[in-house]
């Protein structure tokens, strides 16, 4: 009831979600699906479409309801893979005029691509992620519900070996400073009615505290991600993490040193510190399995080295 209270209140504004939009012939089978795998809704009717704000009576869907549908006219999401410099373009892939929630998705799966790995430690399968998933999932999710849709402009995700930048159209909004944007102070939603979808379905957490997580994201990392707003737009840049050697333990330190001129097989690190093979081995296991180190080819030829 709270939750369907906050909605209807939103509506009231005829903020851009909220208008009625010029396209009426859609289908929903993206967001059916989702509202039936995450809420347990087994089919969308007018009913539903109502309460979540995409369709009025007698006036037909809104904007939201556009933008959730499975093909609109909206622009959507532009991801580039750079090479050394921005000249040099490795993939590409455009997500636009389809549902914001399977643009979501994708941007996602792409993330996955090129800043995700598995490793195997021992029986265990792990994910390791250069860039936290969390603050990428913020980044994005933050560009969909925030950003200026009435701009014919896609929002751009640039990626590089370092870093990931996300581009949204639009500014702060009016009566928001970019100190209240940063530090979660005050939430001002250009687009209400998505913002509580996503709210509903979890992509978001409580509403203005998306900066926040991404900061927090980096708690234990050397470089931080950086925030620049200007009048038409907003960037949030997401730096490959870097981690502070402060929390590491003495004998994990003296390996983590010892690696700074680049990789070392077991036997160059046991030469150079004050451990044996077995010991050795068990601290660069859990400085692998803390994401400090990788593992670098197989049998007499590993090596380690630091992420």
């Amino acid at each position: 009831m709270m939750r369907e209270a906050i909605t209807n209140s939103f509506s009231k504004a005829r903020t851009f979600d909220g208008l009625i939009s010029e396209q009426q012939d859609l289908t929903f089978s993206v967001l059916e699906s989702t509202l039936k795998k995450d809420l347990g809704i087994e089919k969308i009717s007018e009913d539903v479409l109502i309460t979540l704000d995409l369709y009025k009576k007698s006036e037909g869907y809104t904007n939201a309801g556009a933008l959730l549908a499975d093909k609109n006219q909206f622009r959507g999401i532009d991801m580039v893979r750079f090479g050394k410099n921005i000249n040099i373009m490795l993939d590409r892939a455009n997500y636009e005029k389809i549902s914001i929630l399977e643009q979501y998705n994708s941007a996602i799966s792409k993330y996955r691509q090129y800043y995700q790995h598995e490793e195997i430690i021992g029986s265990n399968r792990k994910v390791v992620s250069q860039i936290p998933e969390e603050a990428f999932r913020e980044a994005i999710a933050n560009a969909l519900v925030h950003r200026t849709w009435d701009v014919d402009s896609q929002t751009k995700v640039s990626m590089y070996d370092d870093k990931i930048e996300v581009t949204s159209p639009g500014g702060l909004p009016a009566g928001l400073s970019k100190e209240e944007y940063l530090n979660g102070q005050i939430s001002i939603l250009r687009n209400p009615i998505i913002a509580n979808i996503f709210f509903r379905l979890g992509l978001i957490e409580q509403f203005g505290t998306g900066i926040i997580r991404i900061v927090d994201s980096y708690e234990n990392s050397l470089v931080k991600p950086q925030f620049h707003t200007y009048e038409n737009s907003i960037s949030i840049v997401l730096p490959v993490k870097q981690i502070s050697v402060d929390e590491l333990s003495r004998e994990e330190n003296e390996i983590y040193q010892v690696l700074d001129s680049g990789p070392l097989s077991t036997k160059e690190i046991v030469n150079d510190t004050s451990f044996g093979r077995t010991k050795a081995l068990q601290i660069i296991n859990h400085l692998i399995e803390k994401g400090y180190l990788e593992k670098e080819g197989n049998g007499r030829a590993t090596k380690y080295s630091r992420k």
